[in-house]
């Protein structure tokens, strides 16, 4: 039994003794094995370096070379060379590809390209590695792994010839944007053309990554705001540069890349500065805009939008102080107004009658019947009723509606339309879509969403109140089909586009009319709210709007304040339609305050 025993002991020592052997034969296998691998890839630190460059870390590309590079060329010297090559040419995107390894010889062949001043380079190249005492592999550098020509005692040069931005001109070919001796931008018409014609500034990292291919370089200048933003392609000059190696003597020994300049084309607009100038003059000192249109062509004659700035200032530069007070305004100068969208108050009432009679809910002859100063549809409406200012005595049809402003009648009306064919009416006409023109201008709402919300909203929406919202671009638009048999014509604002229609048939052509004599009504009936812009000699046709910005009825919420108006004329010369607001108008005669100086804007242009 104890001889067993110890037989068994003796063979489990030796099992044991076996397994120590080659568990200890595995350690020192494997100690080897991790001792001599890799302890990281050629490619690797290929892509490592390249990171580098793209972000411009001169001193982490140092630490990749390998020392024999070190021993030839110290870290000042190489982080010079490198810099003012890359940063001189401007060197942006780059990019390695198609990597091919060579293990025998330590090397990699690859393709590289980057975008410079001059123009896009591609290249192919190669570069060898040392591993080194700590198995790592590092990269040997020459000046030929920036250009493959370059030799050590060389340098790249550099050449650059601006290409002169095109000129802005009015439809008389006065100059809203020009360049001056120097090469700097300049605007003559300062803060009355401002919105409208912008400026340029250098180019982000933002617009140079989305223009990317086109030309742009880190240097490049560029149209921020207005037409100077519309018109970049065309206005923009592209810069003549060069690439080249010479030689200690200043030999050139290789073009590496090479660029034509090209001067920007000239821009001739429809505006008319001089119009444009005197309205900015007749409203100054207010918030708010103004867009003339020749509602014959759709030729926009100006965009106006005040209060304003000068866009030299963003040229020859701003102080903190100056920007500071510019940034920091209440009253938003840099705002451009005529872009966005407003609540139109009673301005809107005329599309009303349009839709309305268009679709035939109603005739323009039929009375409504007297409401007095409030009114409500029935007692499921709550507390809520329609108000409107004035009463009259004639009978309560479109004409009186229009000439007295009568908000009740044209609540009742877009009760008579139906929230569906009015809203299928507004789609038509091109309400919650972007208007096609070059300037971005937002969309037109007549609710916040798909569809009028209740029958109050719908009531409020027919006298332009609810959620209703319109760009003043928008509505220029739709009053023109009030001269244009229904058709609303298409703006334009580059001299020579042709004139075609946005939405043809966006009326019946008896509304239409029936719209425009009414409207010349407004102005010529002693009772109507557009009389003080009666002009002896000229037939005008306009409407009157006062919008309440307020929560809810109770309210003393801002107003602001509307007069569209259109000269009635078969003169080529003086067509002219105008879209007026004014914010702030309460306790200054709401829409009131604006028709002198409508009045007189018409005056001096039709003369």
């Amino acid at each position: 039994m104890e001889e067993n025993n110890t037989k068994k002991s003796k063979k489990t020592i030796i099992i044991v003794s076996v397994i120590l052997v080659i568990l200890i034969i595995a350690g020192i296998i494997a100690w080897y094995i991790i001792s001599n691998m890799d302890k990281n890839k050629p490619d690797e630190v290929l892509y490592s370096y390249i990171e580098c460059l793209k972000n411009k870390d001169y001193e982490g590309m140092y630490t990749l070379l390998s020392d024999s590079t070190k021993a030839r060329v110290d870290k000042d010297t190489y982080i010079a060379r490198n810099k003012n090559i890359y940063e001189g040419i401007e060197a942006v995107n780059i990019e390695i590809n198609d990597l091919v390894y060579d293990k025998e010889n330590k090397s990699i062949d690859y393709d590289m390209s980057f975008d410079t001043l001059a123009g896009e380079i591609n290249l192919s190249n190669t570069v060898t590695f040392d591993r080194q005492d700590d198995n790592k592999y590092y990269l040997n550098w020459y000046s030929s792994l920036i250009f493959p020509s370059l030799d050590e005692e060389e340098k790249v040069r550099v050449y650059s010839t601006s290409g002169s931005r095109g000129d802005i001109l009015d439809r008389n070919g006065k100059v809203l944007a020009t360049n001056r001796d120097d090469g700097k931008r300049e605007y003559p018409y300062g803060e009355a053309a401002a919105h409208l014609v912008g400026y340029i500034r250098g180019i982000s990292k933002e617009e140079l990554e989305t223009h990317k291919g086109e030309g742009y370089t880190e240097s490049s200048l560029i149209g921020k705001t207005g037409l100077e933003l519309a018109f970049e392609d065309k206005l923009r000059g592209k810069n003549g540069s060069g690439i080249y190696i010479v030689d200690s003597d200043e030999n050139v020994v290789e073009t590496i890349a090479e660029t034509d300049v090209e001067d920007g084309e000239d821009v001739k607009t429809t505006i008319d500065i001089e119009l444009q100038q005197n309205i900015f003059d007749e409203f100054d000192g207010d918030n708010g805009f103004s867009v003339a249109m020749n509602p014959k062509t759709g030729e926009i004659l100006a965009m106006v939008s005040f209060p304003s700035f000068d866009s030299n200032n963003f040229i020859t530069g701003f102080t903190d102080e100056e920007w500071n007070e510019l940034s920091s305004d209440e009253d938003t100068p840099m705002f451009a107004r005529f872009e966005s969208t407003w609540a139109p108050g009673s301005s809107f009432k005329p599309v009303t009658g349009a839709i309305g009679l268009t679709t035939d809910s109603f005739t323009a002859s039929e009375n409504f019947g007297t409401s007095g100063l409030s009114w409500q549809k029935d007692s499921s409406w709550g507390d809520y009723k329609v108000t409107t200012l004035t009463t009259y005595s004639g009978a309560a049809n479109l004409r009186n509606a229009l000439i007295y402003s009568d908000n009740i009648y044209f609540a009742k009306a877009a009760i008579k339309i139906g929230a569906d064919t009015f809203a299928e009416q507004l789609n038509k006409i091109l309400f919650n879509e972007k208007i096609d023109f070059p300037l971005s201008m937002t969309a037109s709402q007549y609710s916040e969403g798909d569809n009028f919300s209740s029958e109050v909203q719908l009531a409020d929406s027919g006298y332009g109140q609810g959620q209703v919202l319109v760009n003043p671009l928008h509505m220029a638009s739709i009053y023109s089909a009030f001269v244009n048999d229904g058709n609303m014509i298409k703006p334009i604002i580059e001299y020579n586009d042709e004139t075609e229609y946005l939405v043809e048939n966006a009326f019946s052509k008896d509304a239409a009319e029936e719209i425009r004599d009414d409207l010349i009504q407004v102005v010529e009936n002693s009772n109507g709210t557009g009389h003080e812009a009666q002009i002896s000699g000229i037939t005008i046709a306009g409407k009157t709007g006062t919008a309440e910005l307020k929560a809810s009825k109770e309210d003393n919420g801002e107003e602001l304040g509307w007069f569209n108006s259109i000269v009635i004329s078969d003169d080529e010369d003086e067509q002219l339609l105008t879209i007026n607001m004014v914010e702030n108008v309460e306790n200054r005669g709401g829409s009131h305050y604006l028709l002198p100086k409508v009045r007189n804007i018409i005056q001096d242009y039709v003369k």
